[in-house]
């Protein structure tokens, strides 16, 4: 091995040492950030559509996201995007331009991305040519018609909540005797098991022998909030079908496939909504398609009915 020679001048007395390597210093961050600049480490992942900005307080609170290679324990901690941000192995890239899907969820599918059980979910079934997305609320597993898609976590939050306002229209056919009369109790809200929900308005739209169909609207979304209403006044859904969220509505998407909103729909209901540095372009083209497969999925029961639910009366489903 060839001898590493010291440049330089001599130096007398003591011979010179080599100087050691320096090793890069930790940086802490748990510490406070510069709160000057930059936005926090959840919502910063939430744009980038990670998911929700609780969830992603959680991934950082489980000690699954780096920031420049170091551990984050605390979400108390801001970013500029210029750093490197982990989430476990997945780099995460800066927010691209806000997006935003129609999708029609057929039943027997559950809306998350993994399922401790092993049940399908939206995600097995979305075509891969989309990007990371967030739904904006959630259906149940038997629940089908309209779910919302994004790839911009506080958008997904702004359009849930429920100080917003943003209408969630329902078909529920629903076995049991029921009346208009005792629908329109609920428009003064009601109490279930502790939990309280606000107004809801149901309107009965006919009734054949034993079942029932009703249009359900509500602004909240709680969890199985309209089964729950509907059995305070003694019925029993047997099928439940999204047709609206806010402006948007299920039209004629088939079973299993997906559109998405054009830019200047989105921009024109939810600029205020949306970071300015994620407006996306208005001349962008969109497309719509079908699941993975190009076929409705296996797990939903209308693959074969070629039904659609329509609010303004055509196609409506058969009891």
């Amino acid at each position: 091995m060839t001898e590493r020679r010291e440049t330089g001048p001599k130096h007398r007395g003591k011979p010179r040492r080599n100087k050691p390597r320096h090793k890069q210093k930790r940086k802490d961050t748990s510490r406070p950030a510069d709160w000057s600049e930059g936005e926090r480490i959840a919502k910063y992942l939430a744009r980038c559509g990670v998911a929700s900005r609780r969830e992603c307080e959680t991934l950082i609170e489980s000690g699954k996201v780096f920031v420049n290679d170091e551990r984050l324990v605390s979400p108390a901690f801001k970013v500029t995007g210029r750093e490197t941000i982990r989430v476990g192995r997945k780099i995460i890239r800066p927010p691209e331009p806000a997006r935003l899907w129609r999708y029609h969820k057929p039943a027997g599918l559950i809306t998350t991305t993994k399922d401790p059980d092993g049940r399908p979910t939206i995600f097995d079934e979305l075509s891969k040519s989309l990007p990371r997305t967030v739904t904006i609320g959630r259906l149940d597993l038997t629940t089908e018609g309209l779910l919302l898609l994004t790839n911009d976590g506080e958008l997904a939050r702004a359009l849930e909540l429920p100080a917003n306002a943003f209408t969630r229209r329902y078909r529920a056919r629903a076995h049991g005797q029921i009346t208009q009369a005792a629908l329109d109790t609920l428009a003064d809200g009601l109490t279930v098991e502790g939990v309280h929900y606000k107004s809801i308005t149901a309107t009965l739209e006919r009734t054949t022998g034993t079942n029932n169909w009703v249009t359900v609207d509500l602004v909240e979304g709680k969890n199985r909030e309209v089964r729950k209403a509907l059995e305070a006044v003694g019925l029993k859904v047997n099928r439940l079908i999204r047709t609206d969220y806010g402006p948007f509505s299920l039209g004629d998407l088939k079973p299993g496939a997906v559109e998405e909103v054009r830019p200047e729909v989105l921009l024109a209901n939810f600029s205020g909504m949306i970071s300015p540095d994620r407006h996306p372009e208005t001349d962008r083209p969109v497309r719509r398609t079908s699941g993975r497969t190009g076929k409705p999925p296996a797990a939903s029961r209308l693959g074969s009915r070629r039904r659609s639910t329509n609010v303004k009366g055509k196609g409506k489903p058969k009891p």
